[in-house]
């Protein structure tokens, strides 16, 4: 498996069906963004941009994602981070702290979408 360093980034509408390595399609319109995993392994890597999931900046030249993508449930399980349309390769994490860190996410969303509800 290829290993991909540098990326690409292109703003779509829609995602395409067939999606080239190295690039990185940005839907504004319904706010995610789409890779082929950068381990090399074809996986189709989807970061929702929200307020809960990821947050995407484009300072006008590249992009950066956070926060790091870990790509769990996919066999490779890669871990990494897109800054600047570099890929920075993470650690390998373990089971516990994978889990660890879903359930944290989760009890994140749910506040959010509590305190959300609340303030309308």
């Amino acid at each position: 498996m290829k290993r991909s360093r540098k990326l690409r980034h292109e703003f779509v509408e829609f995602i395409p069906s067939v999606r080239e390595d190295g690039v990185v399609y940005v839907s504004i319109p319904y706010a995610t963004a789409v890779h082929n995993c950068c381990c090399g392994c074809g996986s189709k890597v989807v970061t929702p941009i929200s307020p809960t999931d990821w947050k995407l900046t484009f300072d006008g030249e590249t992009i950066s994602l956070y926060p790091s993508i870990g790509n769990w449930s996919f066999p490779c399980q890669s871990h990494y981070w897109i800054i600047n349309n570099v890929v920075k390769w993470a650690p390998k994490w373990s089971k516990e702290k994978i889990e660890c860190t879903r359930r944290e996410d989760a009890l994140r969303k749910e506040e959010f979408y509590k305190r959300k509800h609340r303030s309308q």
